[in-house]
């Protein structure tokens, strides 16, 4: 079996743009399909995709860690995110088509099963950009923390801390104890609320605003401080031991989140199967993770085919703790790929399809095509630059 051609489909989905890799073999009708969707980045990861054409057309598809291997190491700059991200998609098609030619689903492939259904948790307003970004209105994100109780789920992330310069004032302290007050009201002692702070702070804004949300009981406190900053997460670590510590989406490949884990940083890496070099990287990170006792929760604002692909890995992987999804950021989710399982009480089951179970409409596709994405301009009241 041999690859004949190396592909993309691109879907808008308002925000973002959703990257499908799609992989072609001279085996008639067996197509791999994967997710290589990175924010603001489309058309850079659709040049990494194209430059590494070479390296995959011609080869053996089912030789996955081989190709992976092929596409990091040979190439004189090791790549970063924009490379991986293409290494990621690629490598996620991969598997699916691994997976049809065996006729069995990617997760037994990984081991099978080791749980039997996985749990997700919702953002505020099921991830529409309105809902969770940037609204902080304790009545509003009470309502939405409401809906998504309403629609199964026991678990909800918010992003419940402003835009903050790196030592704030108390009335964004307020701001976000107000917010964060409100959801608990709102949805009770029993439904486990993440706050993601979105690196927008330092390690003693982080601590402060930690020290007045422990109250409320967030189950976990996501990017306290910008992602290079592995001392800060550890004293973020340290200064709130109540308070598991969450980071990962933006680090990429294993090697990224070894000081994390050796320093005790966190307590719940967060890979982005989209971002970090695919399923197979995703793999080793999560049992780096477990050799050190922490829970892995993959980071997955994307599109349907990621979320399928960190499906399989939850099923698969033991030290899995829960997993992210978009389910209401653009109307047309559900149109373009068939097989994605339905979220059920805030869970899903295993798919049972051969390789990852989705396919694309790529007829529905074309009717979303590529818009830019809305480049992110923030600044503090003085003009300073402020963080994503």
């Amino acid at each position: 079996m041999r690859i004949t051609q190396l592909g993309t489909t691109v879907v808008n989905a308002g925000r973002r743009n959703w990257v499908f890799v799609r992989i072609e073999t001279d085996q008639p009708g067996l197509v791999g399909w994967g997710e290589a969707s990175l924010e603001v980045k489309t058309r850079g990861v659709l040049g990494a995709i194209e430059d590494f054409a070479p390296l995959v057309v011609g080869e053996d598809p089912r030789r996955i860690e081989h190709l992976w291997q092929v596409l990091y190491r040979q190439q004189f700059f090791r790549p970063g995110a924009v490379e991986m991200s293409a290494i990621s998609g690629i490598d996620q098609a991969l598997w699916d088509i691994k997976g049809k030619d065996l006729g069995v689903p990617v997760w037994q492939l990984l081991g099978g099963n080791v749980r039997d259904r996985v749990r997700f948790y919702d953002h505020l307003g099921g991830g529409a950009p309105e809902a969770t970004y940037g609204q902080m209105e304790p009545a509003v994100v009470a309502e939405l923390a409401r809906r998504s109780v309403a629609d199964g789920f026991d678990a909800i992330k918010v992003l419940a801390v402003p835009r903050s310069r790196p030592l704030e004032s108390n009335a964004r302290v307020r701001e976000a104890v107000g917010a964060m007050a409100a959801i608990r009201d709102a949805v009770g002692p029993d439904v486990q609320v993440m706050v993601d702070l979105h690196a927008r702070t330092s390690a003693a804004m982080a601590i402060r605003y930690g020290q007045a949300l422990a109250e409320y009981d967030p189950w976990f406190f996501e990017e306290p401080v910008p992602p290079e900053d592995v001392d800060g997460h550890v004293a973020v670590a340290q200064a709130l031991p109540g308070i598991p510590i969450a980071t990962g989406e933006r680090l990429i490949g294993r090697w990224a989140f070894r000081p994390f884990f050796e320093r005790a940083a966190v307590a719940v890496a967060q890979p982005d199967v989209c971002h970090t070099g695919g399923i197979s990287e995703v793999r080793r990170i999560a049992a780096m993770a477990e050799a050190h006792g922490i829970s892995v929760a993959p980071h997955n604002p994307l599109g349907p085919i990621a979320t399928v692909a960190n499906l399989h890995l939850a099923v698969a992987t033991p030290n899995h703790l829960i997993q992210e999804v978009m389910r209401s950021d653009v109307p047309w989710r559900d149109e373009i790929v068939s097989g994605v399982p339905p979220i059920v009480d805030g869970h899903m089951s295993p798919p049972q399809a051969p390789g990852l179970g989705v396919d694309v409409n790529e007829a529905a596709a074309a009717d979303h095509p590529y818009q830019p994405e809305p480049q992110y301009r923030g600044f503090h009241e003085d003009g300073g630059v402020a963080e994503w």
